[in-house]
């Protein structure tokens, strides 16, 4: 390594930083004046008996939860930045570290194999020392499709590795690269050999691929509920033919899972293989990536190890995040299924204070970072109350990360993996509270990032021009809001029943700023509460005829005028500067607005009846098989509203509801002249309408499969009307 130069370099855009700070002091002066505002019509009114105060009490209070969400928000916009790694600079690559690969799959019949063996064959084939590679699959579902498919893979790997090796293949997805012949290297795509090994390549793939077809009768009668637990090393089967070529080593974890025992979801497999690898390879360093979330180039290894080997960093670094990025995006993204902000936004923020949150895949993992404070433990005694009963991972821990690999002709520690990937090896233990991936939430992720942040950890994202990992991102509506239901419940879970990052992390581990982050996140289903109450109270006070907002001719008009400019125009500079467009600044608002008023919302009601013991934690991993029809009505650009009555019935009874109001509204400006006070209630109820009108779409002019049925339009119109009745003489004038 060369000492003068540095492996990675921070850089700061400076004039995003004036334009992110004079805009929050701008925006929070009108806040300010919003809240005085409202102050003042409360005194000036709570005496007078014609005033209905219970509509002004449901806005102001839901102005002041959006306020509070705007203010943590900011901090991600404090001190935004971005890296430069230099691999080149590294060490030679007989002084690189080991590292671990954990792919996680849970059910063959949703995650087809062929996807997760492409994926296993992708990290196999980085550009990173072989011999320092090992990648551990676990099984949850305990099929032997997977297994089976895990060994042809390993026979695939002896022609496809090489390859890639020789000719410095990018792209080492098989699948992706025999997709796209743009693929290759301009440095070998006339040369004749090279031709010639890509179709013999090609071909083996094709025979794999045939392969793994056959093994689909295998799915029949699996039972992820109720297995032994499984540990073999594919390599076992030596021959002097793979002597030739050097391969990573490649495990099969199944942990025993039994129907009345907690397995802890994604969370309790991720410590099942982060045991069985520390006596098997106990590499320092864990890559962590989802079954359909393939290397889409192979160097990331070697950029992570910039930030991990960078002696000013890495005491303190517990892991390096990647953005999750896809290869199923449509042009428009009509589901917002890339979540720019996240990746492009707050994770630079955070990266600007102590670094992003864990997101599930993607990450390089420091293995030390997640055993907790295992140093005061003195003896073995207090180590195995600790970590659990394994006199070999106990040895793992005294070893300093030192390998012991186990290489072909040493004896797998049998009786003792499965012993580590037993459902009562946690008993009485650590594991899931202090040490490993915590639990008690379906976001995992969020929760083992919020405590490593507490211990003291730091982290970085690393964001090269080029996309590290491509996963399968959801394309219909119904994956999107389930999925999201689970998020916002997980994220809900974290911030308000596990750990408040506003009060229980040690300050003196945690900067001020760094906590709003992590409260902004964990509170962010929050937003279901006020924006309920827009989509309905200045909707219905519009019946009535009571103005909520001052009129046009009042001073306070320009304020509240200044605030929604001041966050849309804010928020469509975000969307432009990072590659979007004004219709992508609309389609995020869309499916905010969606997500926020059914997903976020059923994702509270989930938590609370959690927290009260009326509902069980569940997990249902995303359907990852593609469906042709789903696929063709995305690649339009069509929503496809085959949800949920339970998501689709509010999204339409409150578009119900604003186009009826806004009818109403119009009468009201054309006949009564009351424009002046009810011009913020109607461009609110418009812009609704606007930004929503693909759900007009569905019920009116759209005819194919996709569409909104009759039955859920009759639903949402009953449910309509009893929520305009039930609200109007709540919140009429007396």
């Amino acid at each position: 390594m060369e000492e003068s130069l540095p492996l990675s370099v921070i850089h700061v855009n400076k004039s995003l930083l004036f334009i992110n700070r004079l805009q929050i002091l701008f925006h929070s002066i009108a806040l300010s004046f919003l809240f005085y505002y409202r102050l003042t019509f409360f005194f000036q009114h709570s005496k007078t008996i014609q005033t209905p105060l219970l509509p002004y009490f449901l806005v102001f209070s839901s102005e002041i939860i959006l306020s509070f969400i705007w203010f943590l928000d900011q901090a991600f916009r404090w001190n935004p930045i971005t890296r430069t790694v230099f691999p080149e600079r590294l060490p030679e690559n007989n002084m690189l570290p080991n590292i671990d690969v954990f792919v996680c799959t849970a059910d063959p019949t949703k995650e087809p194999t062929l996807d997760v063996m492409n994926t296993v064959l992708s990290a196999m084939a980085m550009d990173y020392p072989h011999e320092k590679l090992h990648v551990y699959v676990s099984d949850d579902a305990g099929s032997s499709i997977t297994l089976n498919g895990m060994k042809e893979a390993w026979k695939f790997a002896k022609s496809w590795i090489p390859f890639c090796t020789r000719y410095r293949i990018l792209c080492r997805c098989p699948e992706a690269y025999f997709s796209d012949p743009e693929n290759d290297s301009e440095d070998f795509s006339e040369n004749v050999e090279f031709v010639t090994d890509k179709r013999m390549v090609k071909e083996k793939y094709e025979a794999f691929k045939e392969s793994i077809m056959r093994l689909k009768g295998d799915t029949i009668g699996i039972s992820g509920q109720n297995h032994a637990s499984i540990v073999e090393v594919i390599q076992e089967n030596y021959s002097d033919e793979i002597e030739q070529v050097k391969l990573p080593l490649l495990v099969y974890v199944s942990r025993e899972k039994k129907p009345n025992r907690p397995h802890n979801f994604k969370a309790g497999a991720l410590n099942v293989l982060y045991r069985v690898s520390g006596v098997i390879s106990n590499s320092p360093y864990i890559l962590v990536l989802d079954c359909d979330m393939f290397c889409s180039e192979p160097n990331s290894a070697k950029q992570a190890m910039c930030f991990h080997l960078d002696p000013k960093i890495s005491p303190s670094l517990a892991f390096v995040q990647f953005p999750q990025k896809f290869h199923n995006i449509s042009i428009n993204d009509i589901y917002d299924s890339q979540y720019r902000s996240a990746y492009k936004v707050l994770w630079q923020g955070m990266d600007g204070l102590q670094g992003p949150l864990l997101s599930g895949t993607g990450f390089y993992m420091k293995r030390e970072s997640l055993y907790g404070n295992y140093k005061t433990k003195d003896t073995d005694l207090e180590l195995q109350e600790y970590f659990g009963k394994s006199n070999d991972f106990i040895k793992s821990l005294k070893q300093n990360s030192i390998p012991n690999l186990v290489t072909v002709g040493n004896a797998l520690p049998i009786e003792e993996t499965l012993l580590l990937a037993s459902c009562d090896y946690e008993n009485g233990t650590k594991w899931g509270k202090e040490v490993g991936f915590l639990y008690g939430t379906v976001c995992e992720d969020v929760h083992t990032g919020i405590m490593l942040n507490c211990n003291g950890w730091n982290s970085v994202l690393c964001d090269p021009p080029k996309p590290q990992f491509l996963g399968n991102s959801t394309t219909n509506l119904n994956d999107l809001l389930i999925q999201g239901l689970r998020w916002s419940s997980g994220l809900l879970e974290n911030g308000l029943v596990n750990i408040c990052p506003l009060i229980n992390c040690p300050l003196r581990r945690m900067s001020l700023l760094h906590r709003f982050c992590l409260a902004n996140i964990t509170w962010f289903p929050l937003y279901c509460l006020p924006l309920w109450c827009f989509a309905l109270v200045p909707q219905i006070c519009l019946l009535s005829g009571t103005p909520l907002y001052p009129m046009v001719s009042e001073p306070f008009f320009c304020v509240f005028a200044f605030i929604y400019v001041s966050s849309h125009a804010k928020f469509l500079f975000e969307v432009v500067s990072t590659g979007g467009t004004f219709g992508k600044f609309i389609i995020e608002q869309r499916m905010w607005m969606m997500r926020t008023t059914t997903c976020h919302l059923y994702g509270l009601l989930d938590c609370v009846m959690k927290k009260f013991g009326l509902r069980e934690a569940s997990f249902m991993p995303t359907n990852k098989v593609k469906d042709e029809e789903q696929t063709m009505l995305y690649q339009s650009d069509k929503y496809d509203f085959r949800t949920s009555n339970m998501f689709l019935v509010p999204m339409v009874s409150l578009m119900i509801i604003n186009i009826f109001c806004f009818i109403s509204g119009i009468y009201r400006v054309l006949c009564l002249g009351e424009l002046d006070k009810m011009l913020v209630q109607l461009f609110l109820m418009g812009y609704i309408i606007f930004v929503n009108y693909p759900l007009i779409e569905g019920v009116v002019i759209r005819k194919d499969k996709g569409r909104i049925s009759t039955s859920v339009f009759v639903t949402s119109n009953i449910l309509a009307t009893i929520i305009t009745c039930a609200l109007y003489p709540l919140l009429r004038k007396v």
